[in-house]
């Protein structure tokens, strides 16, 4: 097969090109704490973990060997959020960064704190590669599929209360929510299992799952 050559007869090696990398927010919620992430703190101090992509390695097998070796968590299947290429982003030279986004239950995350740690989103620390950029895109997209729609990520379980699902989305959007207009916006989306919470104190609570589920 003949050598590749563009119109100006030049080779792709002819071409500077920058590193390529992967950097990923895991979102999970913490009952005090409200939305948070996971932060890499292993080595060059708190950062997203990422990596650059090895040679003949797929975008989503570089995001599964970060996620191990910087943070311990296994199991994830992150989605690719959005392409950051200010050629200044990253100190160390030209990187394209492929950001992902994925989150997890608080009672599902599996985390080696030797390697990393939780962060409120709303309490970071400086961060290197505009990764603070990398956090805001990822809670802004986790926010407005919420505004959409009452459980995308399953952070509850299959069955639930209003009231649990009313404190999901108040954590996720980091501001208090009207009970009332978040009733009428959720109801329709919602599927009344029939059954209600029993022995506690008050008037038993409905107890509703997700549409999608059924």
């Amino acid at each position: 097969m003949p050598e590749y050559r563009d119109a100006q007869g030049r080779r792709l090696e002819d071409y500077p090109r920058p590193s390529v990398a992967v950097d990923t927010a895991v979102l999970t919620l913490e009952s005090e704490r409200g939305l948070c992430v996971i932060l890499a703190t292993s080595g060059l101090g708190p950062r997203l973990p990422g990596t650059f992509v090895h040679p003949g390695e797929t975008l989503a097998d570089a995001v599964t060997r970060s996620l191990l070796d910087k943070t311990g968590i296994q199991g994830l299947s992150p989605t690719q959020l959005h392409v950051f290429d200010n050629p200044n982003r990253d100190d160390r030279g030209w990187v394209l960064s492929v950001a992902h986004l994925d989150t997890v239950a608080p009672d599902r995350l599996r985390l080696d704190h030797s390697l990393a740690e939780i962060r409120p989103v709303d309490q970071l620390p400086s961060l290197p590669y505009d990764h603070e950029g990398v956090v805001a895109r990822a809670v802004e997209t986790l926010r407005a599929e919420y505004r959409r729609s009452p459980d995308p990520r399953h952070f509850l379980p299959d069955s639930f209360t209003l009231r649990e699902l009313h404190d999901v989305h108040e954590a996720i959007a980091g501001a208090s929510l009207g009970r009332d207009t978040f009733r009428r916006s959720m109801l329709s989306q919602l599927v009344d299992t029939g059954d209600r919470t029993s022995g506690i104190v008050g008037k038993p609570a409905r107890i509703f799952s997700r549409s999608e589920d059924r």
